[in-house]
């Protein structure tokens, strides 16, 4: 039996020891400093066997430290740079005429690659970026605010499908996201979580950034880690562009200091330049006059410098202006010269603006870069920078907007005069703007259309360069193989030495779906064949399909400047193209005439990748699908109720007023002295309401999206006695009530608001037009004060309450945004400028 015991403790203690063997121990075993390199199959490793040794006292004992988790020796730091909606055209780097010095750094020290590509859309393409697995794959087949309840369409990064950031930290990066995030389920931004989807359930140890798809750079909706924080409050030059770099170069400096040798993996993509398009002044002013020469001799500009630098072949053609012809169902944009002096004035600001904020976003995404060099880090950094998350955004409409949140909610033409009133301050704090179209078609050179356009690579060619110094040494070179944003998890991986785990938490991993891009490095493989051969692309029904040089897409039905306001075709009506990519660099010569068994071949290979990639049920709606009820923490709730002071509640788990009756009720007690401030706010400076004392009168503020502001407040037409008449409301309790019936059905209708003071009316206001879709983006629901912008001039923030608040309800009736009227939604919100 001894002989038999001796057996086994040998055993297990070689077992143990092969297991320790197997994790790379380096250093002594159980001492302070031993680290050990996992095989990485199981995230996070299994802890190891205590191997010191245990008696009844300590002296008699001895202690054993289970080793530190490294990654393996001379795994690289990665900084992952992303910028947003920049078409292929865009970056100086890849032809632009905006200058993008830090792009070009990266260009010269390491590789430029021209057949890179996107999703065609913002958090689709984050989501398959950071999980190396396709948009649908990963949930994420359109926008979280689009999500529907479709595995493929949920915005559910589900667990078994683990991030690069999961996979890094548990392998011992420190990993960190700053900027956009956009991948999380927009009925989870509250405190109330859960925070499995936040970017520190995603494996990022540190989160400065915007949950959703923008945000106001002067005073973003920006957290830290899981809370809201506010910069910006007291500094006159805040702007977060500049702010994120900020904080990012002092993350990597905190972190050098206290561990210099463990490597980072920093995320860094800021919000340049989705809309709105909002640069420091001194940098739109950089460009004025720049583009003076209009749209259309811009693309020539630009395709020539294309053509210089190497980044296309020199037949590639410059695809058609769209003018209304077949090609472009019916799309048509003016020609520069057809415009009047006052439009060509107003539209170069666009532009100026524009670029102004591409050069700024780059200028810092420089300074971040700088800070690797300064710390002495760079030359063991794999840095790659992503012009664009999607092709250039059309979402401005033709004429372009100073308040992006008026084409949201589809008014699609602003009085001139109005847009006018923004020429001087076009981008500033007062501005939350947007382009016109022709320049976004302009800066996709030399591609057909635009973000949210799957199907052309104007929506999914994006410009791309990785520099690793020691590794790749082709500097300067040009890389042409076929490649997509799935791509870059299996690069990182290969070049960390970092395996896929099979395991995450419990929970077998679903294979990665990327190829690794590593073996473009070398220069003997400058022109080897792509590994990518086949690549399924989709987006609102608009479908793509690359196989070895060949690729067949849909024609979009009708633009996307109309941002859904128009039913659309049903899928299976779609015409269908096919291009020799291989020949045709731009897709510019459709053939689908002359090789009808090539695209049907390439039709039957769409549709086995989208049934592998949960790419069904195809959708190509997009209204009902913005209004689709989503599971919030307040899913059908039609009263709310709040006390005390409580500020910044998201919009989606905020009472929503848009096309409904509903009353505000706040029970509110006045100190001696009176009192006066914010009681309850939604919105702001671009559109909102808000309901508050102001000398101690009640006051009820609608804003229809900067365009139109109504007041109702007691001495403006009130219709009670003299006692309340005007004058401040007297210490005491107090019930102010805000009663709104909604003249619907349908959307973007009026109604009559009446705003009482303890049973006793104080005005009576009927509005003509309501907001119907999007009242805000990213300013939240605030209880007693308003921490971001004011929904009028007629305050100061915070403004915060001076009384107390008892209780607040919101009672809300049923919707009045009918099935019908959701489809007819486009009419009535063109009548809401009339």
């Amino acid at each position: 039996m001894k002989t038999r015991s001796f057996l086994m403790a040998a055993l297990v203690s070689a077992l143990a020891l092969s297991s320790v063997q197997a994790q790379q121990i380096t250093g002594t075993p159980g001492s302070p400093s031993a680290t050990q390199v996992i095989n990485g199959n199981q995230l996070p490793p299994p802890p190891l066997e205590f191997r010191g040794v245990i008696k009844e006292t300590a002296p008699d004992s001895k202690p054993y430290w289970p080793p530190r988790v490294v990654p393996p020796k001379g795994a690289p730091n990665v900084l992952l740079i992303m910028t947003d909606d920049q078409g292929y055209g865009v970056s100086g780097s890849f032809g632009g005429v905006i200058p993008t010095p830090a792009m070009d750094r990266i260009a010269k020290a390491g590789l430029r690659y021209t057949q890179f590509h996107s999703t065609a859309l913002c958090s689709p393409t984050r989501a398959a970026l950071i999980t190396g697995r396709n948009h649908h794959s990963v949930g994420f087949g359109v926008i979280g605010e689009m999500s529907t309840g479709f595995p493929g369409y949920d915005s559910v990064i589900t667990p078994d499908k683990a991030t690069i950031g999961t996979i890094l930290r548990d392998n011992g990066y420190a990993t960190s996201w700053f900027g956009k995030n956009h991948n999380t389920p927009t009925y989870q931004y509250s405190v109330a979580g859960p925070y499995d989807q936040w970017p520190s359930g995603m494996g990022f140890e540190y989160f400065y950034g915007f949950m959703g798809g923008e945000t106001d750079q002067w005073t973003p909706y920006l957290f830290r880690d899981h809370t809201q924080i506010f910069p910006f409050v007291g500094k006159k030059d805040y702007n977060l562009i500049t702010d994120m770099a900020d904080e990012a170069i002092k993350y990597m400096g905190d972190l050098n200091a206290a561990a210099p040798d463990k490597p980072f993996f920093v995320y860094y993509v800021p919000g340049g330049t989705h809309s709105p398009h909002q640069p420091k002044l001194e940098w739109r002013e950089k460009f004025k006059g720049k583009f003076d020469q209009g749209w259309e001799k811009t693309r020539e500009q630009i395709i020539a410098n294309q053509k210089r630098l190497g980044i296309i072949p020199a037949n590639t053609q410059l695809t058609p202006w769209p003018d209304g012809q077949a090609e472009y169902a019916g799309a048509k944009l003016p020609k520069w010269d057809s415009l009047t002096e006052i439009q060509k004035k107003l539209y170069a600001r666009e532009a100026e603006n524009f670029a102004g904020y591409v050069a700024y976003t780059d200028h810092e995404i420089g300074r971040v870069i700088q800070a690797v060099e300064d710390m002495g880090k760079l030359d063991n950094t794999i840095i790659i920078y992503i012009s664009g998350d999607n092709g250039t955004s059309a979402e401005g409409t033709l004429e372009g907007t100073f308040n992006q949140m008026t084409a949201y909610n589809g008014i699609l033409t602003l009085p001139e005069a109005e847009q006018l009133l923004h020429y001087e301050d076009w981008g500033q704090a007062k501005t939350y703007p947007h382009m016109a179209v022709g320049w976004t078609w302009a800066f996709d050179t030399p591609f057909k259309w635009t973000k949210q356009i799957a199907s052309h690579f104007g929506g999914t060619r994006q410009g791309m360069v990785i520099s690793w110094p020691g590794h790749i040494k082709d500097l300067g070179g040009i890389r042409t193989q076929f490649h997509h944003i799935i791509d870059i998890v299996p690069t990182i991986l290969e070049v960390t030495g970092v395996k896929a785990p099979e395991e995450v938490n419990g929970i077998k991993q679903k294979p990665i779906e990327g190829v690794s891009m590593a073996y473009t490095f070398d220069a003997a493989n400058a022109k080897a064949p792509s590994k990518r051969d086949t690549q399924y692309f989709e987006m609102f029904g608009n479908r793509g399909i690359y196989h070895d040089g060949w690729y067949a897409c849909t024609t979009p039905p009708e633009p996307v400047w109309l941002l859904g306001g128009k039913p659309l075709p049903p899928i299976s009506d779609y015409k269908w193209e096919l291009y020799n990519i291989a020949d045709d660099y731009s897709q510019n010569n459709d053939l689908a005439a002359k090789e009808p068994a090539k695209l049907k071949e390439m039709q039957a290979l769409f549709l086995t990748e989208a049934k592998k990639y949960q790419v069904l049920p195809l959708d190509n709606s997009i209204l009902p699908r913005l209004l689709t009820p989503r599971p919030s923490a307040t899913a059908g709730q039609t009263v709310f109720t709040y006390t005390g002071e409580k500020a910044g509640i998201p919009v989606g788990n905020a009472p929503s007023i848009l096309n409904k009756d509903y009353t505000i009720t706040a029970e509110i007690t006045v100190p001696e002295g009176g009192a006066e401030g914010m009681i309850v706010t939604l919105g702001g400076r671009f559109g909102g309401y808000g309901l508050f004392l102001q000398k101690g009168r009640p006051v009820f503020v609608y804003n229809l999206l900067d365009l139109e502001r109504f007041r109702w407040e007691g001495g403006v037409g009130a219709i009670v006695d003299q006692d309340l008449f005007g004058k401040a409301l007297k210490p005491g309790k107090h019930t102010i009530v805000f009663d709104f019936k909604y003249d619907g059905p349908g959307p973007a209708k009026g109604g009559t608001g009446v705003l009482s003071v303890d049973g006793k009316e104080l005005d009576r206001k009927t509005i003509k037009h309501t907001i119907p879709i999007l009242m805000s983006i990213d300013e939240t629901l605030d209880v007693g004060l308003d921490t971001r912008s004011g929904v009028d001039d007629s305050y100061e923030l915070p403004f915060r309450f001076t009384g107390t608040i008892d209780k607040l309800t919101f009672k809300l009736g049923q919707s009045q945004m009918t099935a019908e009227a959701q489809k007819a939604a486009a009419e009535g919100l063109k009548r809401a400028t009339d």
